[in-house]
């Protein structure tokens, strides 16, 4: 695409967040009547379809990539890209699912998992897609093969909006007008894994359309992990010189298995093995996005979008039972609380006092549970629905003499969600997956309606002081409501008259940014910002922030006490530029502090999946970057290195009770400078491809990440995971202009290696097994190989 950066509308419309731009090349025999164009990367500073500026001028880190560069590494979905490419992210395989990593960014997590703190904020052609219940992001879809380019945007800029905390990843689509033609896909190998990617495009100059159809099939390489996934993405379009109209829909169902963590001593006997099953998250997604704009004059521009998201996820976990067994003269049944009884067999249900009878699990018709069921099922719903817009306006007109680009805009979002969830006593049968019985325990099912309403406005200014010298001023003002009701049997244990579960929190901030950025040397350019951003608490997190009343995710929300919100305050800066006319370079840090930060306290549970949230006072991210691509003959090559230093600033009571060193309430100090769990300090990627022929290129590109610490390990008292690095290449054949084959192995050298760690009860469902850490291991060799076909 060429764009003439100067001082008037640009001849072709910029995306929003794009895109590595093509040169403009003239002949000598027409360079006296061709307009000379600067060679730019042009750079989206607001969510919403605009216009940009050109990378020089974005006073923080941005990583870059277009549909093409996604096509030569046949990755399986984007954040598989992301943590073989891009600096200071890694993946922690929680659920060891392809489709169901956390991504952490800077020390930041962007996950589909209930019960992690979100920390950036994800947007699809404008619209932000983090779910409504807990800000989550489910990777199932957003299938690689829609996207046309994505920018990795660091700090916490407030233009962006809520959990900008860390960065925010923006994502534009394909369309006719950018990637016209027909292409069909297919590949297929190691895991019983087979994708089939279709798509079509194409325009008359006015209209255009685009159409891709994706389907994702695999046994998994874990036993009994079965998964698919079934995308169709659409578009129509109409473009002109002075306007454009697009209206997109996204269309996905998917089934997805994720196993979990596995106890150590499990994990040595067979690594493919699961510790209790099943494990299944289902999504069904329908989204409609109607974007457009329009250029007034040669210098005012309005753009804006409007959006309905509709998403229902299913979730069926089978886990132990939470639950104790214990003996009365009546035989053995269910208790909530074992220490309540004798649990010798010489007491009888009929003397228990008031409180001790409430702390016996019945089901629903107020039987006793027998001690036989073991197990439980955790079964939950969640209707979530979004809907609003945004709409902002750019000058482009200059002020005294120097070029300057204003925008002002404002946002609203609306969202719905209607949460059910219940737990089934079950059993684990021989191979550790659960029965179905029916047999709903009482209390523990939950009926919650929750409604978040947020409008925004927001500014954002960058002026040229000089030609080398731009200062960019922005902000946002942020407006939350939250509210929480309780459709189910009322709670009121406190008895002040008010259901511990439904709520009503109001937050407002006006979060600010300033950043300089200066063209030092032809080839260096040198930036450094400061910037604020915040994330109000979601519904989950207040429906499960009472420490004397824990709820187990994703199930069973007892009340709703009020919780801060997050505040980041972000400094950053840096150098980039290139050298010896074709190596790309970048060298930066960043220090953002997290005011009021929320995490998950673990009370217990069989995974450490029970327990509740907190403001747990400051935490930090400190940080560098350095990145180095280039191009030298048939070589094209990059490495990323990146250091995160991610610490709790304030000093708390951690509660982790399968921690085997915690005090004996399962309480553990926590001290200023303790490093966050999950979070590896070091993290390297490099890559390479070959072009050996026009028609043969090979390449691989290798992955090391340092240890981290085990979540529930707060306190920093256990050894940390072991470092890893894996190893993965790739080749592709081209059979003329419209025919190719590739081939790729992903783990070359069949490396063990272990994400991320978590604490829990091992010996719950392994009476023999005596270490509660779990770990979850990455996955081993695989290899698969495709055919591409277009024309």
């Amino acid at each position: 695409m060429i764009v003439n950066i100067r001082n008037r509308r640009p001849r072709y419309e910029v995306r929003t967040i794009t895109m590595a731009l093509a040169a403009a090349l003239s002949s000598a025999a027409v360079a006296e009547e061709a307009e000379t164009l600067e060679q730019v990367d042009v750079i989206g500073v607001t969510p919403t379809h605009g216009v940009g500026l050109p990378k020089e001028k974005v006073p923080v880190n941005v990583q870059s990539a277009t549909a093409e560069d996604l096509d030569r590494q046949h990755n399986l979905d984007l954040s598989d890209y992301m943590n073989r490419n891009m600096g200071s992210v890694s993946l922690n395989a929680a659920q060891t699912n392809v489709l169901q990593s956390d991504l952490q960014y800077r020390g930041f997590t962007v996950s589909p998992l209930l019960g992690l703190p979100q920390g950036m904020s994800v947007y699809v052609n404008g619209v932000r897609v983090n779910e409504v219940f807990g800000d989550t992001i489910n990777w199932d879809l957003l299938p690689e093969s829609m996207i046309n380019s994505i920018n990795l945007i660091g700090g916490a800029n407030p233009v962006f909006g809520l959990n900008t905390l860390g960065g925010a990843l923006s994502i534009q689509t394909k369309n006719g007008f950018t990637n016209p033609g027909l292409m069909g896909e297919a590949y297929g190998g190691a895991f019983g894994r087979i994708v089939t990617n279709i798509e079509s495009g194409g325009n008359n100059g006015t209209l255009g359309y685009f159409l891709n159809l994706h389907n994702f099939v695999e046994d998994g390489w874990r036993e009994d992990q079965p998964s698919d996934a079934f995308n169709i993405y659409g578009t129509v379009g109409w473009h002109t010189a002075a306007s454009t109209l697009d209206l997109q829909y996204f269309h996905a169902n998917t089934d997805l298995t994720g196993n979990g963590a596995l106890p150590i001593q499990q994990l040595e006997i067979d690594r493919e093995s699961f510790f209790t099953a099943p494990d299944i998250t289902k999504n069904h997604l329908r989204m409609l996005n109607l974007e457009g704009t329009h250029w007034f004059t040669d210098t005012v521009q309005f753009s804006g979008n409007a959006y309905y998201r509709y998403n229902r996820t299913d979730s069926f976990n089978g886990d132990g039972t939470p639950f104790e067994e214990c003996e009365f003269i009546e035989g053995e049944f269910l208790v909530a609380e074992e220490d309540a009884f004798a649990c010798d067999g010489t007491e009888s249900i009929a003397a228990l006092t008031p409180d001790q009878q409430e702390e016996l699990v019945r089901d629903e018709a107020g039987n006793l549970i027998d001690g036989d069921f073991d197990a439980v099922n955790n079964k939950s719903e969640r209707d979530q629905r979004g809907y609003g817009g945004s709409a902002q306006t750019t000058f482009l007109n200059d002020i005294f003499g120097r070029e300057n680009q204003l925008i002002a805009g404002t946002a609203y979002t609306q969202g719905l969600v209607e949460y059910r969830s219940l737990v089934e006593a079950a059993q684990l049968d021989a191979n550790r997956v659960t029965t179905r019985t029916g047999i709903v325990i009482d209390g523990e099912d939950t009926l919650l309606n929750a409604n978040t309403r947020t409008w925004s406005l927001y500014l954002t200014d960058t002026f040229s002081i000089t030609p080398e010298i731009a200062l960019t001023l922005a902000g946002r003002y942020n407006n939350t409501r939250i509210q929480t009701t309780n459709v189910g049997d009322p709670l009121d244990e406190d008895g002040d008259g008010v259901d511990d579960l439904s709520g009503d929190h109001v937050y407002t901030r006006f979060n600010p940014a300033v950043g300089i950025t200066w063209q030092a040397m032809p080839a260096v350019n040198v930036y450094g910002s400061y910037s604020e951003s915040a994330r109000a608490p979601t519904p989950v997190e207040l429906s499960c922030a009472d420490p004397d009343a824990p709820c187990l995710l994703p199930n069973a929300f007892l009340a709703d006490p009020p919780l801060e919100q997050v505040v980041a305050k972000s400094f950053e800066g840096g150098a980039r530029g290139q050298v010896f006319g074709n190596i790309n370079w970048n060298l930066g840090g960043f220090y953002t502090t997290n005011v009021n930060d929320i995490i998950f306290l673990s009370t217990g549970g069989v995974t450490g999946n029970q327990g509740y949230f907190d403001n747990v006072g400051d935490t930090r991210r400190t940080g560098m970057e350095l990145g180095l691509s280039g191009l030298w003959n048939r070589l094209s090559w990059f490495a990323n290195y990146s250091f995160v230093h991610a610490t709790f600033e304030d000093a708390f009571l951690s509660s982790t009770p399968n921690h085997p060193l915690a005090s004996p309430d399962g309480t553990l100090p926590v001290e200023e400078g303790d490093r966050i769990p999950g979070i590896p300090q070091h993290s390297l990627k490099l890559g390479a491809d070959y072009h050996l022929t026009q028609a043969f290129s090979f390449g691989g590109d290798l992955v090391f990440n340092s240890g981290q610490y085990l979540r529930g390990d707060e306190a920093n008292l256990l050894d940390t995971t072991d470092a890893y690095a894996i190893v993965n290449i790739r080749g592709e054949y081209r059979f003329g202009r419209h025919v190719s084959a590739f081939a790729v192995i992903e783990n070359l050298f069949d490396t063990d290696y272990e994400t991320f760690g978590l604490l829990g009860e091992a010996n719950e469902v392994f009476p023999n097994f005596t270490d509660n850490r779990f770990f979850g291991p990455g996955a081993p060799i695989g290899g698969w190989v495709g055919i591409r076909i277009s024309m």
